[in-house]
């Protein structure tokens, strides 16, 4: 039996909102053949030259992994997504908080500390945002699916 009594559907909804911005971002570069982020800090052109890819193609590539992250983490929540095993999401979602949280790491440690990379407070602040939804998109995943014994 699966304990469906505490429905906590909003997180996923917000984390699939922050990705498809995430990919709508890396479109908007990757339409100019560039890197970075809309609003982020620039790519210097050194930089540029040191990526393996054209930078239209690894940007086409992250806007891919944005749309491909909003259509798990709307998995998580709707009734089609729900016929995926348990085991597999959460190795799919435990895969996830390690690129979330590297990501949203390297903004809040830049953000609030500072490591020259170019990210500002707000961006910092953006990062545990992220970061804290995500979690949350977790935990209400793993505790709406867990099975009650008994």
């Amino acid at each position: 039996m699966i304990d469906s009594t505490h429905r906590r559907r909003w997180p996923a909804y917000a984390v699939a909102v922050l990705f498809l911005g995430y990919a709508t971002g890396k479109a908007a570069f990757a339409s100019q053949a560039r890197l970075g982020f809309p609003g982020g800090p620039p790519v210097s052109a050194a930089e540029t030259a040191e990526y393996f890819l054209d930078p239209a193609i690894g940007q086409w590539f992250a806007t891919a992994s944005g749309v491909l992250g909003a259509c798990v983490a709307l998995a998580t929540v709707t009734a089609l997504g729900r016929r995926v095993p348990r085991t597999l999401m959460l190795i799919v979602l435990g895969g996830m908080v390690l690129a979330v949280g590297y990501g949203a790491g390297v903004m809040i440690v830049d953000g609030f500390i500072g490591v020259g990379v170019g990210w500002q407070w707000y961006h910092g602040v953006l990062g545990v945002v992220a970061l804290g939804l995500f979690l949350e998109m977790f935990r209400s995943y793993a505790m709406e699916t867990r099975r009650v014994t008994g």
